[in-house]
């Protein structure tokens, strides 16, 4: 894979990937009879802050790649991904929203215009829309679309992506800072990383994982998957997942097996190195393999333990690896499916 497709892809699934967790069906327990994930998941909504902000403007911020940025309304936003829409909609802005990227999934969004294809940006459905900010992220392209948007006067911050759960918090208050809600952004860092906090006390400690070395903590391997395109992945170390699968007292194999890249092609010896105990998937990725009988006919994954047990989490593809206002329940979906009752 060229290395700019890989960033694209990288990219598109740090800011895209979906989920409300709250009603995701698991998979197999620990030591349970493999289930399938639920047919249907509670609605993909967002929870604002009780109290609508009002923006104290003007504002000059700094943004991701080195420019002053001053915001002088926030009249009409447009966030360029679906975790910048995500963070504006919960943190109350979400009347002043009037676009949005194609992986902003979430209820409350549904009926925007959306002002990507396949991920690129089209400047010209941007500036249709007459916004008065645009927020996007380092991954957001093609160049010359942000440029052209620049070029026509409207304020564009851009964001650094968030990897990890350190990120969370950061990713709120530098959203916020530039749209002038600064209170607002601290109260929801503040209910996130409380919310966080309370999942993980839950989460069963060494010993309960059912990991193939004998009470150890499981192996997960995080796997891309579009079934339409042929596209089959193995993240590694830089693929977003290992933050959450680490809190989640899990060992990320892909990461643990030495890979360092984003994701690599799936192959029999890569999956046999990370053999993993339990293969972590975006819902629809693995709707697009047909479901779980699907993806052990991929080459190498029925070999796992994980293959040999059928043992699959499935995460929305809105908010897997979103690391924002919803991560606690992407984590707390996480641990269910993994531990099940082991707790």
């Amino acid at each position: 894979m060229a290395p700019v497709r890989r960033k694209r892809w990288a990219g598109a699934l740090a800011a895209a990937l979906c989920l409300t967790l709250a009603g995701c069906g698991g998979g197999a327990a620990g030591g349970g009879e493999p289930k399938a994930p639920a047919a249907k998941a509670a609605p993909d909504r967002v929870e604002p802050l009780a109290t609508k902000p009002e923006p104290k403007l003007p504002v000059t911020v700094e943004s991701a790649d080195g420019r002053k940025v001053t915001v002088k309304s926030t009249d009409r936003i447009v966030p360029l991904s679906g975790s910048l829409n995500e963070i504006v909609f919960t943190l109350g802005l979400g009347r002043h929203v009037v676009a949005r990227d194609i992986t902003a999934t979430f209820e409350q969004a549904e009926d925007l215009p959306v002002v990507t294809r396949a991920h690129d940006v089209s400047a010209e459905s941007v500036l249709s829309l007459k916004p008065t900010v645009v927020l996007a992220d380092t991954t957001t392209g093609p160049a010359e679309a942000i440029d052209q948007i620049r070029d026509a006067g409207i304020p564009l911050i851009v964001m650094k992506p968030a990897k990890s759960l350190a990120d969370v918090g950061p990713r709120i208050k530098a959203v916020a800072d530039a749209l002038g809600v600064g209170k607002a952004g601290a109260e929801l860092t503040r209910r996130t990383e409380s919310r966080i906090a309370a999942v993980q006390k839950d989460i069963p400690q060494d010993g309960s994982g059912g990991g193939s070395g004998g009470g150890d903590r499981p192996r997960v391997a995080f796997l891309y998957l579009r079934g339409s395109a042929s596209v089959y992945l193995l993240g590694g170390r830089d693929s977003g997942a290992s933050s959450l699968l680490e809190a989640a007292h899990a060992v990320d194999a892909g990461k643990e097996s030495g890979l360092k890249k984003d994701f690599t092609a799936i192959t029999s010896e890569a999956l046999a190195k990370a053999a993993p105990d339990a293969i972590l998937v975006m819902r629809k990725g693995l709707e697009s393999v047909d479901g779980i009988e699907g993806l052990v006919k991929i080459p190498g994954v029925a070999e796992t333990p994980a293959g040999m047990d059928r043992r699959v989490v499935a995460i929305d593809d809105g908010v897997l690896l979103n690391y924002g206002p919803r991560t606690d329940q992407v984590l707390k979906s996480l641990v269910r499916q993994l531990y099940g009752d082991a707790k």
